[in-house]
């Protein structure tokens, strides 16, 4: 069994950008404990208001499956380990594990803390034993236990000794400059293992690009205790990725973790921290990121339609992903079949129109339109190309104007938009051009289409295509709509920023009425 020990909420938070609310935290804390990881490391009480708040709203919850945890620090040197108050706020956090941290290397015992070997290992012992005696379950944390073993093995293992001889309960490796290598790792470790016989940690991080195959490697040497953070958060280059160390151990190494019942919700455990930190989500995270099962190249997707673990080494619905078919230059006919039936068309190879969606989708692409953000104008294109049918709406005419008033502007947008066999003429007002082009347009539609009232424009994307023409430059707007139900993307493409802004929005509308199982029902009132 592999212990899962969770320090988003400490070591996560000194990553850039990254910070919690007290209540963020809490949400973060229940979250953790229903995926069923066994421990949470709340903070450092000793460090800042918010973590001795937090320690304190949490003393009124109840954790099913973790167990919380206190980090801290031993006792400062030449004190009593009594009389150091950061010892004191670990105590008073109340917490059933105190995690404290210690020196492992001689450079950082003789030029940080400015101490003598004895006195550090002094503070080890003194802390540890402090807080067993005050009934925790300890981890102890050997900083920087990699380097200041190459540096000075004796001394590094008498460090360990030390904590073990004090009544650590498991004492962490910590690889904390992020730079060492698999193999040293599991060398390492193999000598601690024979050295003490308490249990084993490991700490990495990821400032070599090494995080999750170092922690592994620690595991493989006799580590059955890992530590590390959801989606890799932390200092530099963060630390290791826990949504990839815990499907590993799952689905590669058959080493029980969490609930195997827990897996499907790591993609949404994943987005769940994403959207708490405020972070946009790492599209090639593996295992969990939402590239992490797709296929965009054309011999690649048809591998996959043909036999799907051809190229992907899991199923992605056992870590609640999903596969996707991606549609772009690259595309062969695999790609429209199984994005189509994605989308909810009936296609297959021997669909008559197949050619003519993989020519038009392909010219578009080389015309600087992407459609890997935009199924919505992508199912378009199928659909147009499917099915004989007039579209809802046509937009004949409009006309944008800004009108100055003094350090002030307003933009007014006016469309002709035909519905059938009626006509729409309407004006509007916006904060800029596309928000007026916007109103008017649902202005016109609300009256036919009353289910428009619901769609939202949740994000709007500009970039340029071709930089090297200037303000001449050609324009690809991608716009994120929903409606409470779905979400969907679409694309526009011109010179003018405010036509291809119109061209997204259009298909966003659009699709928002023909969508599988949205019949566009006109409703005239």
């Amino acid at each position: 069994m592999i212990d899962i020990y969770d320090t988003t909420l400490r070591d996560g938070t000194q990553g850039e950008g990254v910070t919690f609310s007290v209540t963020d935290k809490l949400r973060v804390a229940e979250k953790l404990d229903a995926f069923g990881v066994h421990f949470i490391e709340g903070g450092w009480p000793g460090s800042n208001p918010r973590d001795i708040e937090f320690f304190e709203q949490a003393k009124s919850r109840t954790f099913r499956n973790a167990r919380l945890a206190a980090f801290g620090s031993t006792r400062r040197k030449d004190i009593a380990v009594t009389a150091d108050d950061q010892v004191r706020l670990l105590l008073d956090a109340a917490t059933p594990v105190v995690t404290i941290f210690g020196k492992t290397w001689m450079l950082h015992v003789l030029e940080v803390l400015q101490t003598t070997p004895e006195e550090n290992l002094a503070m080890i012992a003194d802390t540890v034993r402090h807080l067993k005696a005050n009934g925790k379950f300890v981890v102890y944390d050997a900083e920087h236990a990699f380097d200041g073993f190459k540096d000075d093995r004796e001394y590094a293992l008498a460090t360990w000794k030390a904590a073990e001889a004090a009544g650590a309960d498991c004492i962490t490796l910590c690889d904390t400059n992020g730079g060492s290598l698999p193999a040293e790792i599991a060398e390492i470790m193999r000598t601690a293992r024979a050295t003490v016989r308490c249990q084993l940690g490991i700490h990495t991080h990821d400032d070599a690009g090494l995080g999750v195959a170092n922690a592994l490697a620690g595991i493989e040497a006799g580590a059955t205790h890992v530590q590390g953070t959801i989606n890799g958060y932390g200092e530099r280059t963060g630390n290791c990725n826990l949504t990839s160390v815990m499907p590993l151990l799952q689905f590669k190494l058959k080493l029980p973790s969490v609930p195997p019942a827990s897996f499907p919700q790591l993609k949404e455990l994943s987005q769940f921290l994403d959207e708490t930190a405020n972070i946009r989500p790492n599209p090639r995270l593996p295992w969990v990121g939402s590239g992490a099962f797709s296929h965009k190249g054309g011999a690649h997707v048809n591998a996959v339609q043909k036999v799907i673990r051809s190229y992907e080494h899991i199923d992605p619905s056992l870590i609640g992903n999903t596969r996707h078919i991606l549609v772009s230059d690259l595309a062969g006919r695999s790609n429209i079949v199984m994005k189509a039936r994605e989308l909810g068309f009936d296609v297959s190879n021997s669909t008559p129109q197949l050619r003519e969606m993989l020519t038009r989708i392909k010219a578009l692409e080389h015309a600087g339109f992407e459609f890997e953000s935009a199924d919505g104008s992508l199912a378009l294109i199928i659909r147009h190309a499917m099915q004989e049918t007039q579209p809802p709406f046509v937009v004949e005419a409009y006309h944008v104007s800004v009108r100055r008033d003094g350090p002030t502007s307003t933009c007014e947008a006016i469309v002709k938009v035909r519905i059938g066999e009626e006509s729409e003429h309407r004006v509007a007002e916006g904060d800029g051009p596309v928000n007026a082009l916007d109103a008017a347009l649902r202005s016109a539609l609300v009256r036919y289409y009353p289910q428009l009232r619901d769609v939202k424009l949740t994000d709007y994307k500009v970039r340029i295509i071709d930089s090297g023409s200037g303000t001449a430059a050609r324009t690809r707007v991608i716009i994120q709509s929903g409606d409470g139900t779905a979400e969907w993307g679409t694309v526009g493409v011109n010179d003018n920023i405010v036509e291809a802004s119109l061209q997204a929005l259009v298909d966003s509308l659009e699709y928002a009425l023909v969508r599988p199982g949205v019949p566009a029902t006109v409703s005239v009132s």
